[in-house]
Order: structure tokens, then sequence, then C-alpha cells
């Protein structure tokens, strides 16, 4: 079977790519990390009033698009190759969420806003692999997420908490809950720790074990998608200094050894873009082995990208573990996206159970 991309997604994925070249170099990406939001304001609005980057998955009933979760998994592929920190992997999560729900109210009054470029997230022991932490007994919520995605910058924060009546999904208002920041190894992606003591929330209808499965699902795919463009942008960046750097009165790139190596480095790539577009688009189309596509294409991303990342700072040499150059970034990037969604070997676990 051949599976390749529409003309349509082709061209989204180029014009997301082409302002990113413009407007997420490497002098704005270190921009962006030292402003207060942690990522660049005007590029995400950018993004998503003349893309619609935060709209493509989101019915157009809602405000939204009308495409799917593959579209957008697209645009997270350049993002991830720009090494660009934006809060879409966050804001996108809980759409998604709130979607799977199946709450009508709750999408028509929340998704309109995501759609727009509010940024949101959701708090969940998921995202880190773990179980729920917070309780709730009636309209409160006490308890610790030790890592929300983006917290410190949503406008929309859901909670998933266990109550007697099993996990419920609740929104709860970022100034009324305390929100401090976690550090990470990364520091293009942003976290929060979130502690709340008997703080108001309002429940949103409907059984939100299944939404909080479809969380994990489109959480793993989403984040493949990002490691997949980490991966193209190291050998990118590899494969680009061997046709310049000179040893031995030679082009390093002519040394058969290094050949070797970056040719194992283009096929890590394509055989993570294979999995991680196959588990994209059953995760979008709701397939019943989405769950098997993401274990495997997760897992073996994961991995891949951490390897790539060691290739990368090898073949650049001295110059690799400079705060200067970017291959620092590439290398904390996939060790910090391996923590999210559940790491490699876990995921492989659950594949084989």
């Amino acid at each position: 079977m051949y599976f390749g991309l529409s003309e349509e997604q082709r061209e989204l994925a180029a014009i997301v790519g082409t302002l990113l070249e413009r407007r997420g170099d490497s002098q704005a990406v270190r921009a962006a990390l030292e402003s207060p939001a942690g990522f660049d304001v005007d590029l995400w609005r950018t993004l998503c009033e003349q893309v619609g980057v935060a709209a493509l998955a989101i019915p157009e009933e809602y405000d939204g698009a009308g495409f799917s979760l593959f579209e957008t998994g697209l645009v997270l592929e350049e993002l991830g190759r720009a090494l660009v920190p934006s809060p879409l992997l966050a804001t996108v999560l809980a759409a998604e969420t709130l979607l799977a729900l199946g709450d009508s109210a709750a999408c028509a009054r929340l998704l309109p806003g995501l759609a727009a470029g509010t940024v949101g997230t959701i708090a969940s022991g998921r995202v880190t692999g773990g179980e729920e932490t917070v309780t709730a007994v009636g309209d409160r919520l006490t308890g610790t997420v030790a890592v929300v995605l983006d917290g410190l910058a949503a406008e929309v924060l859901l909670v998933a908490a266990t109550s007697e009546d099993g996990v419920g999904l609740f929104e709860v208002d970022p100034s009324a809950a305390r929100l401090a920041p976690v550090p990470g190894m990364d520091p293009t992606m942003r976290y929060a720790q979130l502690t709340l003591e008997a703080t108001h929330a309002r429940r949103l209808h409907g059984d939100a074990g299944a939404a909080l499965e479809h969380l994990s699902l489109a959480g793993s795919a989403m984040t493949g998608c990002l490691q997949l463009g980490a991966a193209r942008r190291a050998l990118e960046m590899t494969v680009g200094y061997s046709k310049e750097r000179v040893q031995f009165g030679r082009l390093i790139g002519s040394f058969q050894a290094l050949k070797h190596r970056m040719a194992d480095m283009l096929v890590a790539v394509e055989m993570t873009r294979s999995g991680v577009w196959a588990a994209s688009y059953a995760v979008a189309s709701g397939a019943a082995d989405a769950p098997d596509l993401c274990a495997a294409a997760s897992s073996y991303a994961g991995d891949s990208l951490a390897h790539l990342a060691a290739e990368t700072v090898q073949l650049h040499g001295g110059i690799a573990i400079t705060w200067e150059h970017d291959a620092h970034l590439l290398f904390k990037r996939a060790h910090a996206l391996n923590q999210l969604f559940g790491q490699p070997h876990t995921l492989r676990a659950r594949l084989l159970a």
C-alpha cells in the first residue's frame, strides 16, 4: 500500500516550514526562551490567525477548520524540526479531550476560543504515563499534578480527577489554581506543577474514561510528530556540517565510515516517519489498531531520536557541546519528549501485553 500526503497536506507543511524558516531560526528560538511566556507570542498568533494551526482538528461547527488530527501532526512535525517553543501540543490535546468527551455544551463554549489561539492545556497523570492524583468531592478539587504542559500560559485549564463516580473531567479557572514553574531538561518546553486545595471547579458532562484514553493516544501520536521533526533536523544538521567541515585536507562527508553512519541516520528518520504517520492517521480516523500503532511508533521514535541526537553531537565534534550551537537543544528535546505519554520501554511492554 502506498501512503503519501495529499497536495493540500504538502502545501500546509510547506507553508508552516517556510514561515518557521523566516521567524523560527536559532536566534528567534533563543529569544523566545528568554521571554516571559517561553514562546514567541507574535509567531503563535500568526500561526493561529493566518494558518489556523490550532483550528485544524476542530469541527467547523465549533469554528474550526474541519480537517483532522493528522494535519495537526504535520504542523507539529515542522515545529519539531525548527525546535520552536510552542503551546500547540498542549492546546490541541485539550481540544481533543473535549471532543472525545462528547459534551456539546462544553465544546460550544470552549472550542471556538481554542481554535482561535487561546492557549489550553489538560492536567492529567497520563501526560507522564502515571495515574490521576487529583480527587473531586462535589465541585471541589484537591491534589497535585506534577507536570502540566504550558500550565503557566494556559487560559483554559482542564483537570482530570477521580471521585466516587469514577474519573471526571473538570474545568478550573487558572487564576484560582496554584501553578508553579517546573524546571526541565528542554528549555524549549515549559511545564508547571498544579496544586489544588478544595479549589472550585466546573464538572464537564460525560464519562471521562474514554476521553482520557483518547488523550493518551493523541498525545502519543502528536509527541511522535515532534520527534519526527526533530529527527529530520538531526539528519539535516549533520549532513550539512559534513559538507563544510574539513579534516586531513578533505571534507569529512567524504569519509566512508561517516557516510555509513549518516546513511543509518537516514534509515532511522524514514522508519520513524512511516510509523508516526501511520499512528497519527490511525488516531485521526479512529482505527481499531490505533493503540498498537501508537505504542510501536512512539517507542521507535523515542529511541530513534535519542540515537540521532547522540550521533549529531558526535559527528559535529567539539562545537556540538557549546551553548551557541543548536545540537544541545536537539539533544535535550530528544530526552525530554521521551518522558511524555510513556517511555519507549513502557510502550513496548504495553504492546507486548
